[in-house]
């Protein structure tokens, strides 16, 4: 009998479990059991981003996921765009329970400087005007304010989405929520850590045609941050769960094949 693999996924910033709605049918048609979870102020969340005020309250609903699992039990956790960083964070609390992380087209810290260096760097490589209709806003806590955004429907068609059946882009539309991606809050977090994050398997995606972050600065993540296995996917752009459903499936059942 073939065996059962589990794949958590984890929804980029703005986005939710919904996103996820392609991949999930296809693996649970291979056999596996597939988590999608909405991160706390994300997709059905009843939470507002506005009421979270760390980037660990953010993940809130994943770590409580990874403590409940069986002692002996390995998930597959796969990260997509800010997802990559939230996979970090469970690894350094959660090591033995995760066969493999895989940042797909994800932001990928190192263990050698802060967590929010990569975010940082990712936002200075984005000229203001390229953000177009994404709305920011400042929010928390006085003596840490935090900063948040909505990806707007021009930016989401142009940068995120170009490569996606126009329904899904539609979706997409009336699914945004406000997100932020915690700089603040990262700047002063500690670094993850060697025996943590760099003790598990990491496997990087790279979408080659990713207009969000470009195939350049992923290489530049994958390579800092330790990636032990490396995939592309060939006209993805920056949401292959939409673009390249098929493809993402095929990347996912390989990694499980060679990792547990």
């Amino acid at each position: 009998m073939k065996q059962q693999h589990h794949f958590v996924l984890v929804h980029g910033v703005c986005h939710g479990a919904w996103c996820w709605f392609h991949v999930k049918h296809r693996l649970e048609s291979a056999g596996h059991r597939v988590t999608p979870l909405n991160l706390a102020g994300a997709g059905t969340s009843t939470k507002s981003i506005y009421d979270v005020h760390s980037f660990r309250e953010y993940n809130e609903p994943l770590l409580e996921f990874m403590a409940s699992l069986e002692p002996s039990e390995k998930v597959i956790l796969v990260g997509h765009s800010l997802g990559g960083m939230s996979l970090a964070l469970i690894a350094d609390k959660f090591p033995e329970k995760m066969s493999a992380a895989v940042f797909l087209t994800a932001l990928m810290p190192d263990t050698t400087h802060q967590p929010s260096l990569v975010l940082e760097q990712f936002c200075s490589s984005i000229p203001e005007q390229e953000w177009l209709d994404t709305q920011f806003k400042t929010f928390g806590k006085t003596e840490k304010l935090l900063t948040s955004f909505l990806l707007g429907p021009e930016f989401l068609a142009a940068r995120v989405y170009p490569l996606s059946p126009k329904e899904d882009l539609e979706l997409a539309k009336i699914m945004m929520r406000p997100g932020s991606l915690f700089i603040e809050d990262l700047a002063t977090a500690d670094k993850f850590t060697g025996e943590g994050y760099g003790s598990i398997v990491r496997v990087y995606v790279v979408c080659k045609q990713d207009l969000v972050i470009p195939e350049e600065f992923q290489r530049r993540m994958m390579k800092n941050g330790g990636a032990q296995h490396v995939m592309e996917i060939d006209g993805a752009g920056h949401m292959p769960m939409f673009s390249e459903p098929q493809k993402l499936c095929d990347c996912l059942l390989e990694v499980a094949a060679k990792y547990t």
